[in-house]
C-alpha cells in the first residue's frame, strides 16, 4: 500500500502515512481473517442447517431479544448487516416460517421481526453445530491469554471505528 513510483513529494501525496511492511502484513492477515472465518462458518450453517452465517447470525439475536423481536434497524445494527441485506434475508426465513414482520405497535414507522416458536427451535437445532465451527476455528487454535488478546485488540478497533464515524 506504498506505490513504489510515488510523485514528488508535493501536495496530499506527501501527507499520506503509509504502511510500513509489518503494517501491511498485519492488514492483509487481518483482512484474510475476516473473510475466512466468515466462508468457514456460512460453509457449515449452509451445510448443516441451510441457513447463511448472516441468516443465522439474525435469528440468534432475535432468540436473545426481549419478546424474540426487534425494530429491524435494531436487528441490521446487532447482526452487523445493512437493513437492505437484513430484508432480503428476512424474507427468506419469513417463507420458511422462522420469522413474521410487523409494524411497530409503539411507532408504525418502524417494522419489528419477530422469531416464530418454529425460528427458535430452528436456532436451538442449529446452535450445537455452530458453536462447535466457532470453536474449531476461532478459539481450539488459540491460548486463553491470545483469546483475551483478541478481545482486547477487537474491541479497541470497533470502538476507533465508531469514535470516526461520528466526527
Amino acid at each position: 500500500m506504498n506505490p513504489k513510483n510515488s510523485h514528488s513529494g508535493k501536495g496530499a501525496e506527501s501527507q499520506t502515512r503509509w504502511l510500513n511492511d509489518e503494517e501491511k502484513d498485519t492488514f492483509f492477515t487481518l483482512m484474510a481473517l475476516i473473510i475466512e472465518v466468515d466462508r468457514s462458518l456460512d460453509k457449515q450453517l449452509n451445510r448443516n442447517a441451510g441457513l447463511s452465517h448472516f441468516g443465522y447470525t439474525a435469528l440468534a439475536r432475535l432468540s436473545e431479544a426481549e419478546n424474540r423481536q426487534l425494530r429491524m434497524s435494531e436487528l441490521a445494527s446487532t447482526a452487523n448487516g445493512s437493513l437492505s441485506r437484513l430484508s432480503q434475508v428476512i424474507a427468506k426465513l419469513e417463507k420458511k416460517g422462522w420469522v413474521t414482520r410487523s409494524a411497530d405497535p409503539d411507532d408504525g414507522r418502524y417494522t419489528v421481526a419477530t422469531l416464530t416458536d418454529a425460528g427458535y427451535d430452528k436456532v436451538v437445532a442449529t446452535a450445537p453445530g455452530h458453536v462447535e465451527q466457532v470453536q474449531k476455528v476461532l478459539f481450539d487454535p488459540l491460548t486463553k491469554s491470545q483469546v483475551q488478546q483478541v478481545h482486547t485488540i477487537g474491541q479497541r478497533i470497533l470502538r476507533r471505528i465508531k469514535e470516526l464515524d461520528s466526527e
